[in-house]
């Protein structure tokens, strides 16, 4: 399968190396994390089913996936119709997930 991203997605990628790299002050750590999220993120082109749906609603009946790297969680799509694992969103566990999903408008 092709993996996208959506631009909140590549906005999220960059937030999170910007805060690792220039809060925390550690941009090998970010260069390093930024890198594992993206790599796990590629192991979705085969067998993307195999990560749970995300359990609350609406987004469980929208078939909304999500894939644990670390501390941090990978919210995606798959669309059989055109072969593709559409990641919308990548943030820190330890936020109010639901607030930052019902945000998001691309799925």
């Amino acid at each position: 399968m092709k993996i996208i991203y959506t631009f909140k997605a590549r906005q999220d990628l960059q937030n999170i190396y910007e805060y690792i790299a220039y809060t925390l002050l550690v941009p090998k750590t970010a260069r390093r994390m930024t890198d594992t999220i993206m790599k796990e993120a590629r192991t979705l082109d085969s067998m993307p089913e195999k990560n749970p749906l995300y359990k609350e609603e609406p987004w469980h009946s929208q078939g909304v996936h999500f894939l644990p790297v670390k501390k941090y969680l990978i919210f995606y799509t798959i669309d059989h119709d055109i072969d593709t694992v559409s990641i919308s969103r990548i943030m820190y566990g330890g936020r109010d997930i639901r607030n930052q999903l019902s945000e998001t408008k691309e799925w």
